[in-house]
């Protein structure tokens, strides 16, 4: 499998290039681009959720916790004292941090369920709920988050399939078809929980047509080029 830096580059190259292209067709403003590359970037560290006790996984854990006061700030701003507010913050970044942290830890396995294109979709999707539904960010700009989330989730699981392919004796490492898989084929019991959650986030999920809308509108030749506005 591929090293952190190497996730946390590609993954960060990768979530640039799509928002460059974004930005291209008028998707988003160059202001937006910073933001999703960083959703990329944490998208491309996800898939390691089930690595325990792993620094990087510990690193991981503090960014969804810190996202996690930010969501909290933005919901409850205005409808809380400031005591209450930073109480209530306080509380979901200990919960995210040490309470979501150890119960991954207890119920997951290193290249289980989370490392699928199923747990994908699920985290693409709920991160499309948050925004709509608790951040109140608009459909589009939600499809977007979710997008970008799942754009690093899956760079991360193609780059741990390619590490498995040892290309100088071309032969395959024990580990290939554990990444890059739809959903985890030797615990069905997690892969039907997981589906169940990730119907039950598509039910809610809001319309995608608004971001459908303008990539219909997309002219091919502008996408294509994604570094054309540096040169405008």
């Amino acid at each position: 499998m591929a090293n952190f830096n190497t996730h946390l580059s590609i993954a960060a190259a990768a979530s640039t290039g799509a928002a460059l292209i974004c930005i291209n067709i008028h998707l988003i403003v160059v202001t937006d681009m910073p933001w999703l590359v960083f959703l990329g970037t944490v998208g491309g560290m996800l898939p390691d959720m089930d690595a325990n006790n792993s620094r990087p996984v510990k690193l991981l854990f503090t960014v969804l916790a810190l996202m996690g006061v930010a969501t909290v700030l933005q919901v409850f701003e205005g409808k809380y004292s400031s005591n209450h507010l930073l109480s209530i913050a306080a509380m979901a970044y200990l919960l995210i941090r040490y309470g979501v942290f150890a119960l991954f830890n207890k119920f997951t396995v290193h290249r289980g369920v989370l490392h699928s294109l199923l747990a994908a979709v699920f985290f693409a999707l709920l991160i499309i709920c948050i925004s709509y539904y608790f951040v109140h960010w608009d459909v589009l700009h939600a499809w977007l988050n979710g997008s970008f989330i799942a754009l690093g989730f899956i760079v991360h699981l193609f780059l741990d399939e390619f590490c498995s392919v040892n290309l100088s004796n071309a032969r395959l490492k024990k580990s290939f078809g554990t990444a890059l898989k739809l959903f985890n084929y030797n615990n069905m019991t997690a892969s039907a929980l997981l589906t169940i959650c990730t119907l039950a986030l598509y039910w809610m999920t809001p319309s995608p047509r608004p971001l459908v809308k303008v990539w219909e509108a997309a002219d091919l030749n502008d996408y294509l080029t994604p570094v054309r506005f540096l040169q405008q």
